[in-house]
């Protein structure tokens, strides 16, 4: 059974332009152990969602993709909380909050004591989501695009629908 760790893991996969990314740095720079990627990247490869290629652990994008899209706002529903410090996610987030009109509503946010923005919390697929975005803008712009998948209305889930297709389809 998959669970929020591994949707991160994939993601951090997907956004390396390496070949072979060893757990050891995986593990580094997720801020996680490397009995944790182990295991997740077990639960991937039993998913389907990572075949390993001698010591190269390859997502199957197009099976991400595919759970993406159709299942992850089933198995992985948003949960919003009240108003905290945090780091801002889904359309709140940048690059993706010039693409809409500003409600006035407060932003989403991941719960974040080194948090910069106030609002609204949205639980994170994994305790470790804001640290490892902060470290990595690439998998950041991934997660925030999950997140609006998860809990985006419908013209916010569709623009996260074709920008991860863009990002991980090129390759699937």
């Amino acid at each position: 059974m998959l669970n929020g760790l591994d949707i991160m893991v994939l993601l951090k996969l997907a956004s390396q332009e390496e070949s072979y990314v060893p757990s050891k740095r995986l593990a580094e720079e997720l801020s996680l152990e490397p009995s944790e990627i182990t295991r997740s990247l077990k639960r991937c490869r039993t998913a389907g969602l990572v075949h390993s290629l001698g010591k190269e652990n390859r997502v199957n994008r197009t099976g991400l993709l595919e759970f993406l899209i159709h299942g992850l706002r089933y198995v992985f529903p948003a949960q919003r909380g009240s108003m905290t410090r945090g780091v801002p996610t889904s359309v709140a987030a940048a690059p993706w909050k010039a693409l809409f009109v500003d409600t006035g509503e407060p932003p989403l946010v991941w719960p974040y004591a080194k948090g910069t923005v106030r609002g609204i919390a949205l639980a994170p697929l994994h305790k470790r989501v804001p640290e490892a975005a902060l470290h990595d803008p690439r998998l950041y712009e991934f997660l925030t695009l999950v997140d609006a998948m998860r809990e985006g209305r419908a013209r916010e889930r569709q623009l996260a629908k074709e920008e991860l297709t863009e990002r991980l389809g090129h390759d699937a």
